[in-house]
């Protein structure tokens, strides 16, 4: 099964589409036949990106400086592509930052990762949304999230507030469209495992065996498009889907319980969480 989206001729826009999750992704565009513009920062990225979606002799590859936390950049990024192909089929809002963050640091580094990781996905979704809807073809909205958005571990909690709120604006998107007549636009979270990226490569120089590829990455979020999963949830080579549900269930279970908060951290609760782990 694959999305009717994701077909040849069609028109998909990346953005954060320079590198890592993805570039991978529209290199999967760029296979199908699709046009695809690559929306990020850096012209030499952009070059490099462009020259290999290039090389899979796909539909037509356009590149554009775009930062996504200016609306400005957003509109004109909009208007290009509906006059180079008419309108856009699938959009992925990818584009994330993650320079580190403290509960009590500067409010600056709060502002810009709130700009980027989520006003991006909101006035992304916005721009282009409502011009999808009337087009009145198949297409897909594709937000970039975290399982730090869901399980909110502490340690970054300008980045763990963004993707939580990507997480619930995906949501409500999806019910949105779903419940707008003619509509045949579908919302999907992408929920990546650990991936060696630009974002999460730091110091090495080389991936850790628990990592997954982007190519990874994209190839199962293109599997689970096709079988209409909302939340794309991604394992790794670390972390398989059961234990994920498990965090993902006990994170859930701190409100259901009246745990104190992040009790997964706690540490009168970490033995708890430990033998909770253990059980079938």
């Amino acid at each position: 099964m694959t999305h009717p989206a994701l077909i040849p001729g069609a028109t998909a826009i990346v953005t954060g589409g320079a590198a890592g999750i993805g570039l991978a992704a529209a290199a999967r565009f760029a296979a199908l036949g699709m046009n695809v513009c690559v929306a990020d920062l850096g012209a030499e990225r952009l070059a490099e990106a462009a020259r290999v979606l290039a090389a899979l002799d796909g539909g037509r590859i356009v590149t554009r400086e775009c930062d996504v936390s200016r609306p400005e950049d957003l509109e004109a990024l909009r208007a290009d592509v509906d006059e180079r192909f008419g309108g856009v089929d699938v959009l992925m809002l990818n584009a994330g930052i993650q320079p580190g963050s403290a509960l009590f640091g500067p409010e600056e580094a709060w502002s810009r990762v709130l700009d980027v990781n989520l006003w991006g996905v909101i006035r992304g979704a916005r721009t282009f949304g409502p011009g999808m809807i009337a087009r009145g073809r198949p297409g897909a909205i594709i937000a970039t999230g975290s399982k730090q958005g869901i399980t909110t571990p502490p340690g970054d909690p300008a980045y763990n507030v963004a993707k939580s709120g990507v997480k619930t604006f995906t949501e409500a998107l999806a019910h949105e469209l779903r419940n707008t007549e003619g509509c045949a636009i579908t919302a999907h979270l992408l929920i990546p495992g650990f991936v060696y990226t630009e974002l999460t490569r730091g110091d090495r120089t080389e991936k850790p065996a628990g990592a997954w590829t982007p190519k990874q990455t994209a190839d199962f979020m293109m599997e689970r498009l096709g079988a209409g999963d909302f939340y794309i949830l991604c394992p790794d080579n670390d972390v398989p889907r059961a234990l994920d549900q498990k965090r993902i269930a006990w994170a859930a279970g701190d409100i259901i319980e009246n745990r104190p908060p992040l009790s997964r951290w706690h540490p009168d609760w970490g033995e708890a969480f430990a033998e909770y782990l253990e059980k079938d």
